[in-house]
Parts: structure tokens; sequence; C-alpha cells
């Protein structure tokens, strides 16, 4: 378990903690010089075999918040430090004001320097610390008054932390590792070190790594967990990790860097979150306001972008965008910290909702909707909520990281849901089973319409019938729930076109001739194109007027044109990009494979290649090609 202090300048929480674990925590020479806390210090303490308490020694000085805001986002448990001859003063209020913000309500209150002043007094501070604790996350926290000069008390509050700590079980252990470096430096015979509170997951020695934002990959030499040697660490825990990597140097990691799991390696440079304005601020907060954002170890100029409201009154919570100047890495339910412009004063804090926010439509009333079912803490329940609010389905693997979640505990998630789960890796895309029904129906509607209202057109084009649909559905879930209905035959969907079974394009007496005729050309042709100059003299056309013929044709779905004056059957189009498929999966895709394979001849065969790339079924590199999509969803 880790343990912050917390408290005003000169209230002892330096010597507090030396007095629990026998470690002086302030290690530069300039606090030493000046006697007081710059940045963080480090202590632990010995339980038993299995249990170290990690003490994070924070800055009470009003200049120094930025640092001491480093050190309590991913603590379990503050000690609020409170000075029996002074009372509660400024920096304690803001520091409680922090802790309310962050919303930590495991914490204790240790009143100090109790050997300074008289009973009456210690019972004067004891209440007055009551009546500052009323109504914030630390409403109820267990007082005691110590003196780390003659040991009063000291027993009595360190058995409490002994016993707090036995208890303390975290809800994180399952998620993949994450850790908000602190510190890092190299050490002589090691090399670079990197520590700081292990925010979730475990992490093992020779495990590979990411350094977030930048995306360095690392990998894990050695650790030390809670001061100690050891194999693992863990959530609870703050961590040292020796690492190393491809031209990795010190300089390139910066406190308020990330060292995680891959999966979760996600910068962003906006996020949605809920946030509270202190009571104590004079004015609302605007849209747009410039801030000192928090999270993590890392602080970051932001802009505050408001979504449902023109401003946020004091006292007030909201949901807003946060827009920042420099990527970072946040996940749901991140807790945050901001501090004004000048980085003067805190002003507001909360959580984050959705670390995937969009640049546009933010304030939308569907958008709203999307970022209020996102705000339920149970992932079930959130995303249950949101494939109800979103008809074109939710980004699954989005998701999945916005939540920290493993792969056992995502298909578990997706087993208890009545969902339909279509795309593949990460475009795969969760779709509630009454939205899929509806687009079913309304894309079997729209066809019905389009052949009654054009009976000379064999049907529209894939894409042409999705735009006329109201609501309009994505790409993805279009061509999925499509795919399904040709599979189920309830369409035919040929090449790019869809129709109805059993429709038929209707054509006058003259056109269905012609293109009897021309039909049985192009079958006895097999799968080579026919050129329809040779057609046309064959049947006696001009060439003109039947080049004009077979390109309305295309348009309808009869028949793929090749080049100018090539055209294909969708058979014959279907088994050409059957056998290039086949190629691509034994071997490799060559013009002279393809030839072969398919005995057009070398001309045809450059032309059919040249054709799929246009398409984008296949992408040249060299002398081969690759597939770039599946047949079956182009022809």
């Amino acid at each position: 378990m880790i343990i912050a202090t917390s408290g005003h300048i000169d209230h002892g929480k330096t010597v507090l903690v030396k007095a629990l674990t026998g470690v002086d925590t302030d290690r530069l020479p300039e606090e030493k010089a000046r006697g007081i806390s710059i940045d963080l210090g480090y202590a632990y303490h010995q339980l038993e075999q299995d249990h170290v308490l990690g003490f994070v020694d924070v800055p009470g000085h009003e200049r120094f918040v930025r640092n001491m805001l480093a050190g309590v986002t991913g603590i379990d448990c503050v000690l609020l430090v409170i000075a029996a001859d002074d009372g509660p003063m400024p920096q304690t209020e803001e520091h409680l004001a922090i802790l309310d913000l962050l919303g930590l309500s495991a914490g204790v209150v240790a009143i100090t320097k109790i050997d300074r002043t008289d009973k009456k007094r210690i019972e004067e501070v004891m209440e007055l610390t009551e009546m500052l604790l009323d109504g914030t996350s630390l409403d109820g926290a267990p007082i005691y008054p110590v003196s780390a000069i003659n040991g009063d008390g000291i027993d009595d509050l360190r058995t409490h932390l002994e016993t707090v700590a036995r208890k303390f079980k975290s809800t994180k252990l399952d998620g993949n590792f994450r850790l908000a470096i602190d510190r890092r430096f190299t050490v002589p015979g090691a090399g670079l070190v990197v520590t700081g509170s292990v925010f979730s997951g475990k992490v093992a020695v020779g495990d590979q790594l990411n350094i977030s934002p930048a995306g360095h990959q690392v990998r894990v030499r050695g650790i030390h967990a809670q001061n100690r040697d050891a194999e693992t660490g863990q959530v609870g825990q703050r961590c040292a990790l020796n690492i190393t990597g491809p031209n990795i140097i010190k300089d390139e990691i910066h406190r308020g860097d990330w060292v995680l799991d891959e999966v979760i390696h996600a910068p962003t440079r906006r996020f949605d979150a809920r946030i509270r304005l202190l009571k104590s601020e004079t004015r609302a907060l605007k849209h747009w306001t410039p801030a000192h954002l928090h999270i993590g170890a890392c602080d970051i100029s932001a802009r505050v972008a408001m979504l449902d409201r023109k401003n946020i009154a004091p006292g007030e919570s909201a949901i807003v965008q946060l827009v920042l100047d420099e990527p970072t890495n946040v996940l749901h339910g991140d807790r945050l910290i901001l501090r004004d412009q000048s980085a003067r004063r805190t002003i507001a804090g909360g959580s984050v909702i959705d670390p995937f926010a969009p640049a546009r439509g933010r304030s939308k009333p569907e958008r709203l909707a999307a970022v209020a079912a996102m705000e339920n803490s149970d992932p079930i329940d959130a995303l249950r909520s949101l494939i109800n609010v979103q008809p074109n389905g939710v980004n699954l693997a989005q998701f999945i990281t916005s939540r920290n979640l493993t792969p056992f505990q995502a298909e578990a998630l997706w087993s208890d849901l009545d969902m339909i789960i279509t795309g593949r890796d990460t475009e795969q895309i969760g779709i509630s089973r009454s939205h899929w029904n509806a687009l079913a129906t309304n894309i079997l509607k729209a066809l019905e319409k389009w052949h009654r209202t054009q009976p000379d057109q064999l049907g529209p084009a894939a894409n042409t019938l999705r735009l006329t649909l109201d609501p309009r559905p994505s790409v993805p879930f279009f061509n999925a729930v499509v795919g399904q209905l040709a599979t189920a035959k309830e369409l035919i969907l040929t090449n790019r076109r869809l129709r109805l079974l059993g429709h038929q394009m209707s054509m006058n007496a003259q056109d269905k001739k012609l293109w009897s005729e021309v039909r049985q050309t192009m079958e006895n042709a097999g799968l080579k194109p026919v050129s329809m100059h040779e057609v046309a003299e064959e049947l006696d056309i001009k060439s003109n007027a039947l080049n004009a013929f077979m390109r309305r044709l295309a348009g309808t779905g009869f028949v793929i044109q090749i080049s100018q004056n090539r055209f294909l059957l969708p058979d014959a189009i279907q088994d050409l990009a059957a056998i290039a498929e086949l190629l691509a999966n034994q071997k490799e895709l060559t013009a002279a494979g393809f030839r072969n394979k398919s005995g057009i001849g070398r001309n045809m065969t450059i032309e059919i290649l040249e054709f799929f790339d246009k398409a984008g079924f296949t992408k040249r590199e060299g002398n081969t090609r690759h597939i770039v999509k599946p047949a079956a969803g182009l022809f």
C-alpha cells in the first residue's frame, strides 16, 4: 500500500515519516539547507515478510504544489498532517481540497507537535480539524495526536496504518500494467531506472513495455518493489524499474510519462471528463478557459471546452472536454486536478470519462448521450447503455483500452451482453441486436422502394443506397448487415450493387435481344475480357452504340468494365479474383503465376491485375501483389 503525506509547510510531515519509518525523505542538498521539502521523498516500513508500507512525502509549500500533485495521484491512503500549535492553515485547506477532488477517502489525520502545546489547544485543533473534514472525502477519518520528538502517539498511528495496509486490496490488480513515472536516473552498472506508483496490473522481469506517449519500446531488466529486490511488482506498490531499449536514453523520459503495457499505449490530446469547480472560486469557469492539467505525475497545459452549458458555477460539476497542448496517456476513471493558468491555485478536479473524445460534434445530443453512458463505472452497464444509444455501434478496441481490460475480461464482458460483433481485430464493432435488425429492415425496405421507382435499373450501388437511409449507418455497420442479408439470400450483392431476389431489370425488346447476344458471346469467352470492337463486328452493329449500351449495363451491374472497351460478366470476375486470392495465400501473386493459372494470356493478365489494383482488391509491390480487401466485399 502507498501512503502520501499532505499538509501545510513546516507542520512536521517529513519528521513524522522519519518517526514512523526511520527514514529521512529530504534527499536534496537544498532541502537540507532550507529545512523544507521541495520535491517528493520516499520511505518504506516493513511489516511482515509480504507487506511493506510505502510513504510518499510531498512538499507543503504553496510554490511546490505541482510536485505535491505528482505524488498524491495513484496513492492508496493519505496521511493529512496538521500542527497542533498552528492548526489548519491555507495549504492544509488547499491540500484537503485536492484530496477531495481526487476522491481519496482512505485516510488518517495526524495532529503533530503536541509536545509544543497544551491539552486544551490539542482538543481545539482536533475540533477544528473535524469541522474542516466535514463534507469532504475524508469526513470521519480517524485523528491521532502525535509527537515525532518524544514519540507520543506514534505507535498508535503506526498500528492503525499497518491495520489498514493488511486490509488493503486493489480492484485494479487484473488490469494491464501501468506506472506513472515521477523520477528517472541512471545507476552505474545497471543503466536507466524509472520510478513511480503502479496504477494497475502487474509487471515481471523480462516484460516488454512502452514508454508513453513517445512510444519507446523497453524491456524490464530488474525490479525494486517497495524498496526491495523483486521478480514482480504490482498495483499498490511503488516500483523502480531497470529498463533497456533500442537507443533509449534518460533525457527522452520525463516526469509525467507512463511505462505501460503496449496494448494500452494510446496517447490522446483530448478527452471527455466530469469536473467539479471548487466552491471557493469567485467566478464561473467559462468555455475555453486555459488551465494546468495534473493527471498521473504529469502537468500539461490545456483548455476546458464546455459540452452542455456555457460555464460551470462554483461548487457545480459538469461534463467537459479537455484539449491538451501535448499528448499524454489517460484511461477511464483516472482522477485529475485543474489549476489556473498561472498554476497558483487549484480550481477544479474530476475524472476521465472517454479518453478518445472526438474533435467534432462534441456537443451534439447523441454525443452527450454516449458520454453519459460511458460515465458508468461498471463496464457492463457502460457498454450496455452505449450500444443502445449508438446506432452505428461501439468501437470495442477503444472500449477495451479505455477500461484497461485484459482479453479474458473482454471476452467475459461480451458474453454477458446481447450484442453482435463484426469486423476484425482493432476494427471490431459491437452493435445491439435491435439496431442490427432495424438496419436490416430499413435496407430491404429501401431496396424495395428503389426497384419500384427505378425498374429499369438492376439495383443501386451499395453506398448509394446507404446514403438514402435515415439514420445514416456507418460504412462498416452497413457492409456487415448487407453481408449477412446476402448470406441469408434476402438480397443479392453483385459488383457492389444490390438487388432483391427475383428482381430483373426492365428492358425493351430490342435491348433484351442485344443483351442476349452479347451475353452469349461473353459466356463463350469464359474468363477472357471481350473486346466490344470484335463483338460489334460479329453482330454487325456500330461499335460506338455497343460501347454506350455496355457502359449503361455496367452501371446496372450486369457487366463489369475492365478497360475502355473490354467487359466481363460478374461471375468471371469472381472466378479471376478467387484465382488471385489462391495464389496470394499459397505462395505469391505475380503476373506470370496469374497468367498460367487463369490461361487468359499475358496482355489480358496485365489488364485484369491493373483493374484489381484500381478496385482496391490488390496492391502492387515490385513484381508481386498482395490482397488488400477480400473479393467478396468488392465484386
